[in-house]
């Protein structure tokens, strides 16, 4: 296994490293999927797979990718801008409209640079947070022909998602302005991860905390999915970036596209997909995955429905 990649790469598969810019000249850093048999002369589909919100091309990613190629689809991952092996700086800075932009970005490049990808056949995949930058992309992008969602979050409902009173946002907003100051005159913004540089030895290891927490640390603190470009969360003061926009503003432009949102039964994140279900107009499907939480759908390959995905896009990429 390549260090780093959470799952090992198929005999089939052939991972290539790629690197090309966004429209405002952030370099971004992906690895190009195809099977090992490609035949250069043939148009494929492809899809761009997005990782989980702080997460990297190596984790989640790679297990999708790994699957699809063999499946028939040529496969972009990627890191998103300010992380990874992407560019930007300072690091870790979260910007919803520039992680949707960056789905973009990989259409451009799949559409332009690979001559063996058919530019009319671009679906995307957003796992978590990827899930709403992904939809806000295809919102406006209209060169990406289908949507999936795995354990989809909007990251940019801040106010829902921590349910906030008026007088709690008043004080988050004041907090974090103060935070600013603090910031500027440091000269770099405060970055706190929430994961180990060097992961616990087991499940077993973890110290215990909230629920979700624990669920969290299970992927991200354990070899399971630990990965040092994905010490989890983002500058502090990016939330204020998250508190002007939302994610599913249009989510009703990208009909008659369609949408497929896959979630876990028992997963925690479960009503978001079910509030962008609502929101979206048809051709939409809403598709619970059974006795499944929310990082079953990163890496787990007995749970996700890659037989659900496969099928949708072959549909939807015709």
């Amino acid at each position: 296994m390549a260090y780093g990649y959470i799952t090992k790469l198929n005999e089939n598969v052939k991972r290539k490293h790629v690197r090309f810019n966004n429209r405002y000249g952030i370099a971004i850093g992906g690895d190009l999927y195809t099977p090992k048999d490609l035949d250069e002369n043939v148009k494929y589909p492809a899809i761009i797979v997005g990782a989980p919100y702080g997460g990297t091309k190596e984790q989640g990613p790679c297990v999708y990718a790994n699957e699809l190629v063999q499946r028939g689809f040529i496969v972009l991952t990627f890191d998103q801008v300010y992380m990874g092996e992407s560019g930007g700086e300072p690091r870790n800075v979260s910007d919803p409209s520039l992680f949707a932009e960056s789905f973009s970005a990989c259409v451009d490049y799949l559409g332009v640079r690979v001559p063996f990808v058919d530019r009319e056949k671009i679906g995307v995949i957003g796992i978590c947070g990827s899930g709403g930058f992904s939809l806000s992309a295809a919102s406006v992008d209209t060169r990406i022909k289908a949507v999936a969602t795995t354990s989809m979050y909007d990251i940019s409902n801040v106010r829902d998602m921590m349910g906030l009173s008026k007088e709690a946002i008043d004080d988050m907003k004041k907090a974090l302005c103060k935070q600013r100051w603090v910031d500027f005159e440091n000269g770099y913004p405060e970055y706190i991860p929430s994961f180990p540089e060097v992961p616990y030895k087991d499940v077993e290891a973890l110290p215990q905390t909230d629920s979700i927490t624990n669920e969290w640390n299970r992927f991200y603190a354990v070899p399971r999915g630990h990965h040092p470009n994905a010490r989890g969360g983002f500058t502090t003061t990016s939330q204020l970036s998250m508190m002007q926009f939302s994610c599913l503003n249009y989510i009703d432009e990208i009909s008659p596209r369609p949408i497929l949102f896959i979630a876990g039964d028992k997963a925690h994140s479960k009503s978001f997909s079910e509030v962008a279900y609502e929101k979206a107009l048809e051709p939409k499907e809403l598709y619970f995955v059974k006795d499944a939480e929310h990082i079953d759908l990163y890496d787990n390959v007995a749970k996700i429905p890659f037989d659900k995905l496969e099928s949708f896009f072959v549909k939807n990429l015709k």
